[in-house]
């Protein structure tokens, strides 16, 4: 689409549906200028490949920590998706079980102005600002359907199109969401990319982990569960 529409400015005199019949297999067309590495992602080939195409990787060390994303994931889960009625970070490694603790824990719940009450469901979400650890957070997100009726995967933006178009088949086949962010605490502009899907946790697992959220933070769980 990105391709269509650069064309499509330079060239407005030409119909959509001509300029997409004409791109849509340069990889075959064009083998010898353009290659297609995985779904969606069409590359120049090392012999096509320009000075100006060369992107800089910077090795310094960010000026941000991935702690600074849990707050505003939280509000944009409230906010923007409606995935949750009350939002908060937990993060860290309170809970001493890598698996069990999300960076962000929801909760859906009736409100008092709600005619038709229902069951409170715990929204989970794993983020990470490391672009090159897509599989653990995929991990983790999925451990976290054992007591999740939602669960999430927050990426960067930088994350490679080659991860990102894997680890978006996989979200929507595990039935996990996926948002992917601007790695700026002050305008993460998060994107969602795949809706999360609904399922029915384990009830042992539920009560497991309201218990160790209780005794760890009971702030956190007056506020998620009260």
């Amino acid at each position: 689409m990105e391709l269509m529409g650069r064309i499509y400015d330079e060239n407005p005199e030409t119909n959509e549906g001509t300029i997409n019949a004409t791109i849509w297999d340069l990889h075959k067309t064009r083998s010898d200028a353009v290659t297609k590495p995985s779904r969606g992602l069409f590359l120049p080939t090392s012999s096509g490949l320009t000075a100006e195409l060369a992107v800089p990787i910077s090795l310094g060390s960010p000026d941000y920590s991935e702690s600074d994303f849990y707050e505003p994931f939280a509000e944009f889960l409230k906010t923007e998706l409606g995935e949750a009625t009350i939002a908060v970070p937990i993060g860290g490694a309170g809970f001493q079980k890598k698996w069990g603790t999300p960076d962000v824990v929801g909760v859906y719940k009736p409100l008092a102005s709600d005619r038709i009450k229902f069951d409170q469901e715990i929204i989970s979400a794993e983020i990470k600002t490391d672009p090159t650890q897509p599989v653990v957070a995929f991990g983790q997100a999925v451990a976290y359907r054992l007591f999740s009726a939602k669960c999430y995967v927050v990426m960067p933006k930088t994350i490679s199109e080659d991860d990102k178009d894997r680890l978006e088949s996989l979200c929507m086949l595990f039935g996990l969401g996926l948002v992917l962010f601007t790695p700026d605490p002050k305008k993460p502009d998060f994107n969602i990319r795949v809706r999360a899907q609904r399922f029915l946790p384990d009830m042992f697992y539920v009560n497991e982990f309201a218990d160790r959220l209780c005794k760890l933070d009971p702030s956190a769980f007056n506020q998620l569960f009260g």
